[in-house]
């Protein structure tokens, strides 16, 4: 769904139609305030003028982003990109058009369908099959308690076996990565963006960071620090198609290496994780609740 917020009537019932002729489901609000039911719901693309009766449309765009942290952002405005009060954006990723070309809402048809397709704005990296990813992980979140003490067998071995502080499995949704089974470490939802995991699952094999605050992508995260985790190596779980769905993870509270054998043994340990998931989904399959076989 794509919102479109616009003060200007015709203007914002101009672009809804332009957006709507290309196949898109268009909802539309004139003010921040008005935007919020809609933002609730959860919009594919936010598409917003500046100048808004009740705020700006970097309010609008903001909160987009909170609800939905991968959303596309465009202000599409009549103000120019010098009156922009940039220093409120932050680290806020959107797209500026201008309404003053001619062809200004086909660019916009354009730069929305390109924004929805390879999603650019996101404060996170994304793997080509995300889609299909999120799609095959759908058949494996449910009852996740049955699965506890399996797999906090699994990640209580993983301590003692590579003498670590801690481990983890965990489950990479698509704005966050729920934690099935923590030992020495307390995780229960972290946003998406605050997961060394999130980009790991874009590696096909065991991914190693030595330090992380050597790391330029991980040496501001709060989350890491207030854990006091440096060391972080994890193998990705993977669907019997190969979709990468979460980690098998493990942590240390110091800078370390792993060595070709380690990386061997992590692999078997996020493959017998894997299995633990996919016998509880042949069950749930069989007991008839309707996830696919």
């Amino acid at each position: 769904m794509i919102l479109c917020v616009d003060p200007d009537e015709e203007a914002r019932a101009a672009t809804a139609r332009a957006l709507a002729d290309a196949g898109f489901e268009v909802r539309e609000a004139g003010s921040v305030a008005a935007a919020g039911d809609a933002i609730e719901g959860g919009p594919d693309c936010v598409v917003t003028e500046y100048d808004l009766p009740d705020g700006s449309g970097l309010d609008v765009l903001g909160r987009a982003r909170d609800a939905v942290p991968d959303a596309a952002c465009v202000l599409f405005t009549d103000t120019p990109i010098d009156r922009v009060d940039t220093a409120a954006v932050g680290d806020l990723v959107a797209e500026y058009l201008s309404k003053g070309d001619p062809e200004a809402r086909e660019q916009l048809v354009a730069l929305v369908d390109h924004s929805l397709a390879f999603r650019n704005q996101t404060a996170y990296p994304l793997p080509e099959d995300e889609d299909a990813r999120i799609a095959a992980l759908d058949r494996y979140v449910g009852d996740p308690e049955a699965l506890d003490d399996s797999l906090d067998r699994l990640t209580e071995l993983a301590t003692a076996l590579f003498d670590v502080d801690a481990a983890a499995v965990g489950l990479v949704d698509a704005h966050e990565e729920r934690f099935l089974s923590c030992v020495g470490v307390a995780f229960g939802s972290v946003d998406r963006e605050d997961t060394v995991c999130t980009y790991a699952i874009l590696d096909e094999q065991v991914t190693v960071v030595e330090d992380t605050l050597e790391d330029p992508r991980f040496e501001d995260n709060e989350r890491l620090r207030a854990a006091g985790l440096r060391f972080y190596a994890s193998a990705p779980l993977r669907t019997p198609e190969g979709r990468a769905i979460g980690t098998f993870c493990v942590f240390d509270s110091q800078p370390g290496g792993f060595d070709a054998r380690q990386r061997e043994l992590l692999e078997l340990l996020a493959d017998e994780a894997m299995e633990q998931l996919e016998l509880r989904r042949r069950l749930r399959a069989a007991e008839g609740d309707g996830t696919d076989d």
